[in-house]
């Protein structure tokens, strides 16, 4: 440590120019070997030759006049070499381009963090190694993602700073910024879910479906693994039943992710209960899948909807008002235990505008309550889900799955209660 400190600065941005403009000069030899490449610009030696250019002509004049004309000079012999790829059919501008990067390794040597310098060679390595992967992820991206993309930047980067952090009306206590907040935050969960299922697991497991499932909607998810139920015998039970309670052990998780970002002192109060739920049903899940079974393998192909509808994050935000109004009409009249009967009413409908409508908003009631609140609507949650299992699939496959479902729906009522206390 003492040794590199001793370095003067100038030599230590020289090294470290020289030494990473050698490492991709051989990476974009072993490149050019590897694809066939008759002509290229030049050999490891060019690119050193090239980084320090940059780096001399940059530090030299502190105006950048010389690096500047340099740059240009070595983009006009770039233009000639690009001529004679043309004259042989070859129109592709990668490595001219790639040439005028390492022109800029000095000054980003000399002006930018250690770190930002290696993170700029890690690129420039990986976009030459990593070629075939490169070429088949943008082969297999749907053009339709790329639109996606845009309306996620556009609702999280541009709509959201413009909106105003003040309360909507006397009667909705949350403000306009809360509210849309909520719905990137819901929408990205249910983004990345759709991702992974999309492009990682064509062809997946009911378990899979579950886990994946639960974090964009355990609720959906169970619809989709109650339907796959449907028409099979009893001795699938275990591994539907697995399926469906790993789905509500990822709403748990869910829940407390999204609940940290919003308030972490009810998500620290939360940690508990929540953790002691996952932890038992991931045990039933383990006890179930490793029972000695003839099991058939049971895989679910549906599609799982896009998140990123503007109709569903409308609907969204219309959800988180209403139920914000209604939560702040109930506690002023009726207090936690009107706020405790809401929620277990509310569990059956969709519990994360309700939940992050409490969170967001000035309710005149403790925390503890808006803890229990939580509590109850996931428990009673449950309960909907056991009920959805059961009639989808109409046979005894999904029958453990409901029982555990309503276990878990009773310990919440009573230590949601018990918590109260």
């Amino acid at each position: 440590m003492e040794f590199y400190t001793g370095i003067p600065p100038l030599l230590m941005q020289f090294i470290m120019t020289v030494a990473f403009s050698f490492v991709v000069g051989l990476e974009f030899r072993s490149y050019h070997h590897s694809n066939d490449y008759k002509l290229h610009f030049g050999s490891t030696r060019t690119f050193v030759l090239i980084g320090m250019l940059g780096f001399i002509l940059f530090t030299l004049d502190t105006s950048r006049l010389l690096f500047g004309v340099g740059l240009m000079l070595l983009g006009l012999f770039l233009l000639v070499f690009y001529w004679r790829l043309s004259a042989k059919s070859q129109f592709s501008l990668f490595s001219t381009v790639y040439l005028l990067l390492i022109y800029l390794i000095g000054p980003i040597a000399c002006l930018f963090p250690s770190w930002f310098l290696m993170l700029f060679i890690v690129v420039l390595i990986l976009v030459l190694s990593e070629k075939t992967v490169i070429h088949h992820f943008s082969d297999q991206l749907a053009n339709e993602e790329i639109a996606t993309l845009a309306k996620f930047l556009i609702i999280s980067g541009v709509i959201l700073p413009l909106l105003p952090d003040q309360p909507i009306a006397p009667m909705l206590p949350v403000t306009y910024y809360r509210v849309w907040l909520a719905v990137i935050i819901v929408s990205g969960f249910s983004y990345l879910s759709y991702l992974v299922n999309t492009y990682f697991f064509k062809s997946r497991s009911l378990l899979i479906t579950g886990l994946l499932g639960g974090l964009y909607s355990s609720t959906a998810a169970t619809v989709v693994i109650g339907r796959s139920a449907h028409g099979l015998d009893s001795t699938s039970g275990r591994k539907v039943s697995s399926a469906l309670i790993m789905a509500t052990t990822m709403m748990y998780i869910r829940l407390l992710a999204i609940i940290f970002m919003f308030d972490q002192s009810v998500a620290l109060e939360l940690l508990k209960p929540f953790v002691v739920l996952i932890f038992i049903s991931l045990l039933m899940i383990v006890a179930l899948l490793t029972v000695k079974n003839h099991e058939p393998d049971l895989h679910d192909v549906t599609d799982v909807k896009h998140p990123l509808e503007l109709s569903t994050a409308i609907a969204f935000a219309l959800l988180f008002m209403l139920f914000a109004f209604v939560t702040n009409f109930v506690t002023t009249e009726y207090g936690g235990y009107g706020l405790k009967t809401l929620a277990i009413v509310v569990g059956f409908t969709d519990i994360d505008p309700f939940i992050l409508s409490l969170l967001s908003g000035k309710f005149t009631v403790s925390d503890s309550a808006v803890v229990s609140a939580i509590i109850l609507a996931s428990g009673s949650n449950n309960l909907l889900k056991a009920a959805y299992a059961i009639a989808l699939a109409r046979n005894r496959s999904v029958l453990f799955a409901a029982a555990w479902l309503i276990f878990l729906f009773v310990i919440s009522i009573g230590y949601a209660y018990k918590y109260a206390w």
